[in-house]
């Protein structure tokens, strides 16, 4: 045995025979290979895409279509090497090709470019589709402005513009005959300010307010809109509750701000003629002054920066001053006698204004008489009466006349 292994040939045999051996398991393991690579039913994944636009292949100058999905559902399988690029990049369509048929309603499958190495199977497979000959018309646009109750007090729409005026719509004319209601909206909440060159899209719906999907020429109008805020000028008034104490008489309520400028919509300012104050509650009133009384502002009116005013209140006070003593001039006191009255007394009323009777103290004021001759017996004298500010005054005696009797 030992010779077998030290002989050439059995050395080389071995290897020849091991070489053999490598050879047969190599090749058996690349077929095997290749012949799982062969059927792909032995490596197969699948994707579904949703939302898939579709392409709609026709004359769009001359013709309109309906009835086809704007998306469609595509499930796709096969190997991963050619799956995942496909769903990733989705550089595929999907479409309908109209081209060639005429006007009416048709039933058309949908197509797709993908791939011959992948399973594809769209949902819908087909649809009903109706194609018609494209028309035009023209309409004119109306200007809706929304949220006019969130403009600021005060505020309103005033005059506006909108260019162009018309657009035209192309469709079929079933849709063109649909056509109902062609306008823009304007939102102008809490604006203070004019709208200028605003652009904004074009809107058409059908009598039931849906709104159509058509070619717009142009798709956008500009508007521009004025946002006003109206105000005149309107006197001032002061309304006046109760009445005045006894003894006093309202000469003047005289507010501080004659007119003042009111700001509201026009509808609102048309109905004001006037602002009042609160009331001024007279029966409060012990002397002429200011007092500040706030505004009564109608709703809908502001008058901005001010919430009240002063008012000047001048009122009449009469006084009466009782029992006083009237001075005699131009004789002794010891040289006459009072007749009538036998007192020597009488009563002064002052009526003025308060701010001046009150300052007027009892013993300011003197009745007095003069006598212009010595000779003995009973004369009569008017009476007069120094008071202090006495031409803003009116002054009543009781006694208009003295009776004196003269001693020899």
């Amino acid at each position: 045995m030992d010779n077998w292994f030290k002989s050439k040939w059995f050395v080389r045999v071995a290897s020849l025979a091991f070489a053999i051996i490598l050879y047969v398991f190599v090749h058996v393991d690349q077929n095997s290979t290749q012949s799982n690579a062969a059927l792909p039913g032995l490596a197969k994944e699948s994707e579904t895409l949703d939302d898939v636009p579709v392409e709609i292949r026709i004359d769009e100058e001359n013709y309109v279509v309906t009835g086809v999905p704007e998306f469609v559902t595509v499930s796709l399988s096969g190997p991963p090497s050619v799956l995942r690029p496909t769903v990733v990049q989705r550089n595929f369509s999907v479409f309908v090709d109209l081209k060639g048929l005429e006007e009416g309603e048709h039933v058309v499958e949908i197509e797709h470019n993908i791939t011959d190495e992948l399973d594809v199977f769209i949902e819908p497979k087909s649809v009903e589709v109706y194609i018609e000959e494209r028309a035009s018309a023209e309409f004119p646009i109306s200007v809706e402005f929304i949220n006019k109750d969130q403009l600021p007090p005060g505020y309103e729409l005033g005059s506006f513009e909108i260019k162009p005026e018309v657009v035209t719509i192309t469709s079929s004319r079933t849709v063109i005959d649909q056509v109902k209601i062609v306008k823009v909206f304007v939102d102008v909440a809490g604006l203070t300010e004019p709208i200028r060159n605003r652009e904004v899209p074009i809107n058409v719906y059908d009598g039931q307010g849906n709104e159509l999907n058509v070619r717009l020429d142009p798709e956008t109008v500009v508007v521009s809109a004025e946002i006003n805020n109206p105000s005149k000028t309107v006197s001032v008034e002061v309304p006046t509750v109760g009445e005045l104490p006894e003894g006093y008489e309202l000469l003047s309520i005289t507010p501080s701000v004659e007119e003042i400028e009111i700001f509201g919509t026009s509808n609102v300012l048309e109905t004001v003629s006037s602002i009042a104050t609160e009331e001024l509650n007279l029966s409060e009133i012990r002397e002429s002054g200011t007092v500040e009384l706030k505004l009564a502002l109608p709703e809908g009116i502001i008058v901005p920066d001010v919430e009240s005013i002063e008012v000047s209140i001048e009122i009449k006070e009469t006084r009466v001053f009782r029992n006083v003593p009237i001075e005699v001039r131009g004789i002794d006191e010891e040289q006459f006698q009072f007749i009538q009255p036998e007192n020597g007394q009488l009563d002064v009323t002052i009526t003025g204004n308060q701010s001046v009777t009150k300052e007027v103290l009892r013993e300011e004021i003197i009745p007095y008489v003069t006598v212009q001759q010595s000779a003995a017996g009973e004369i009569s004298l008017p009476v007069a009466v120094e008071i202090p500010n006495m031409d803003d005054l009116t002054v009543e005696l009781d006694v208009e006349e003295v009776t004196i009797e003269i001693a020899q």
